[in-house]
């Protein structure tokens, strides 16, 4: 088959590689889409995870090809996606190959089946709405009067999609990027400010954007600057959830800012026990996952993609299609 092969750092390269066999409790993948994400950027920019080669693409949906021994054979031929994390710990397309090659394998009991005639590049992003749908459920909102979300990054604008559709009445969306945030409005944000335009420290300049505190945050873009302004935004007794990666950034306020002001802080990551749901919304028509797809390529343009990912502003979410299959 043919992959996108990870060889070294900041290097990767279209090779054909063994077709893999499906053992016992697995089932291989036709490989239909597969989204780019930050988070493959930083695995070919070379991290303490994974080494090389390695094949990316943990954003993938497909088509059962294949089964191992003890799978029931009717699941051959279903359009699917899947929990990406294993029974040995490792998630499909960081240390087990994913949807950045033509196939893959994943164990049958992670395999969620789609609709024949949803859209497999949609498809490609069930995986991140996922990781939304857990954060939701981790944030156990009861105040549904304003949240403000951080980073308009696809995860940001996800969260805006499901806010949305679970009745949160006054959403707002930080960003830095005009045409998301006007996507976000158009998807159900009341106010989006642009943190290019605002002055003076990030948390007095949105608190007077928004004529006060609101009763819950979700971080969703990374900046360990804008966790530590969420401890400020909140109103006492108000939540904050975590879903951006930090990379190694340490926190730098003072731990009696959580306690004084009652804050329950949320860390959320991935999207375990989350996959019905996501699969449910998707092909339910409930969310527009469509409109953040700003770029479909086909998978030999690997490179394109990559690039607009690295260094276009206003794309959004690229997903690779793998020859006549999404």
């Amino acid at each position: 088959m043919m992959a996108i092969v990870n060889t070294a750092p900041d290097k990767v390269e279209l090779q054909q590689v063994p077709l893999p066999v499906p053992g016992p409790g697995q089932v291989r993948i036709r490989t239909a889409a597969c989204g780019i994400c930050a988070t493959d950027l930083a695995m070919i920019a070379g991290w303490e995870r994974t080494g090389f080669p390695a094949i990316p693409g943990h954003e993938w949906s497909g088509t059962v090809d294949a089964a191992g021994a003890g799978v029931d054979a009717a699941l051959i031929g279903m359009p699917c996606v899947a929990e990406n994390v294993l029974s040995d710990g490792g998630e499909v397309g960081f240390e087990h190959p994913g949807g950045y090659g033509e196939y893959l394998i994943t164990e049958a009991r992670n395999v969620q089946l789609l609709p024949t005639t949803f859209p497999l590049a949609t498809a490609a992003l069930i995986e991140p709405l996922a990781v939304c749908v857990r954060g939701w459920n981790r944030l156990k909102l009861h105040d549904r009067n304003g949240v403000l979300i951080f980073g308009d990054g696809p995860i940001g604008l996800l969260l805006v999609m499901l806010l949305h559709h679970h009745g949160v009445k006054r959403i707002c969306l930080v960003g830095g990027r005009p045409g998301r945030l006007q996507l976000a409005r158009e998807l159900g944000a009341a106010v989006t400010l642009n943190y290019h335009e605002l002055t003076g420290a990030l948390p007095q300049a949105v608190l007077a954007a928004l004529d006060g505190p609101v009763p819950n945050v979700i971080e969703a873009s990374g900046s360990a600057a804008a966790s530590e302004a969420a401890l400020l935004i909140t109103t006492v007794g108000g939540k904050v959830l975590l879903l951006g990666d930090y990379d190694k950034a340490c926190a730098a306020f003072p731990w009696n800012r959580v306690l004084h002001r009652e804050l329950e802080l949320i860390g959320s990551c991935a999207s375990a026990n989350a996959w019905p749901e996501a699969v449910r919304l998707a092909t339910s028509g409930a969310l527009p996952l469509e409109r953040l797809i700003s770029h479909r390529l086909p998978a030999r343009d690997y490179e394109k993609g990559l690039d607009l990912v690295r260094n276009c502003r206003e794309a959004m979410k690229v997903v690779l299609l793998w020859e006549n299959r999404a």
